[in-house]
């Protein structure tokens, strides 16, 4: 695989967690809050926070070889 190949998937499979994991906790956070907003936000914000922090290392890395 070609290093702009490897760019791309990398990127891709980022891109992919991330997706899921915004859209997977406001589903979670949606079904656990019993009705209440502010309580749903918050289980959404700390989960893509969480997915953020974990990948971050990784994402650093990988601009440095640009």
């Amino acid at each position: 695989m070609t290093s702009l190949g490897r760019r791309l998937a990398a990127e891709a499979l980022g891109a992919f967690f991330l997706f899921a994991t915004v859209i997977g906790s406001g589903i979670m956070a949606e079904r656990l809050s019993g009705g209440n907003v502010a309580l749903a936000l918050l289980g959404n914000t700390m989960a893509t926070g969480a997915i953020l922090f974990v990948s971050s290392p990784c994402s650093a890395r990988y601009r440095a070889h640009i």
